[in-house]
């Protein structure tokens, strides 16, 4: 497998048509370099030294590039590796990365090639490309890979407002945790989600708890406009964590 810097010409070239949607400039390349699609690129980063794939590129940030299930598809038949992993500071494979930038093209495109929808080394505690677009309120991808079949966690369905499996899981014979139904109540604040809010509040979840960024459920429903669930949380006294 070959392994570039980012400064190569090579990586400099692929990586521009990749971005540009060049099509006839990444198959000319592709053509003209066997094993290339297979190839890792190696830069510096905030967290350190990292080697990506040809397919990470395709769906790093901000994503939505154009002609991006196109070129999903010219990589993978070319012998890209849809499941190929990050390595680095964490383990994320290239669904995760579209997932992670709310790309639904490049989304679809990566599960058509075969990319395992369930694949663990999420950002957010190892979990699966679900979970980052649930943690960072990629809302359209989110739901894109549960129509796909994605499993849902609690946390999962509750940040989504999937109220039919969250009352499955609260009232399965076992129950979550009290700490899993407040944390869950969190996501479901975060999401927008009244109703599944108050349905995880009637089950005892506590409405002052800090979660991430030590934001509380008030904070996320108002990072996220959800003006129904702030009047709803201030009229229980709900805290801000500011």
């Amino acid at each position: 497998m070959q392994t570039l810097s980012s400064r190569d010409p090579l990586a400099v070239a692929v990586t521009a048509a990749i971005r540009n949607g060049d099509l006839p400039g990444l198959r000319q390349l592709l053509s003209d370099h066997p094993g290339l699609a297979a190839a890792r690129i190696t830069e510096q980063g905030e967290d350190g030294k990292g080697t990506r794939s040809l397919l990470h590129v395709a769906t790093d940030w901000p994503g939505h590039f154009p002609h991006a299930p196109e070129v999903v598809a010219a990589l993978v038949a070319a012998g890209a590796d849809p499941d190929a992993r990050f390595e680095g500071a964490h383990a994320e494979t290239p669904l995760h990365w579209a997932a992670g930038n709310d790309d639904v093209a490049a989304l679809d495109a990566l599960l058509a090639a075969g990319a395992d929808i369930e694949a663990p080394g999420a950002v957010i505690a190892g979990g699966t490309p679900l979970a980052d677009a649930r943690a960072f309120g990629q809302w359209r991808a989110a739901h894109r890979l549960v129509e796909h079949g994605a499993r849902t966690t609690l946390q999962d369905a509750a940040t989504l407002g999937l109220l039919d499996r969250v009352q499955a899981y609260v009232e399965a014979d076992g129950r979550p945790s009290p700490d899993e139904i407040t944390s869950a109540f969190w996501g479901a604040c975060h999401g927008g989600h009244l109703a599944t809010a108050q349905y995880l509040h009637r089950h005892g979840a506590d409405i002052d708890w800090c979660g991430y960024d030590d934001r509380t459920p008030l904070d996320m429903a108002r990072a996220q406009d959800a003006e129904d669930v702030v009047r709803w949380l201030r009229g229980l006294g709900a805290k801000s964590g500011s």
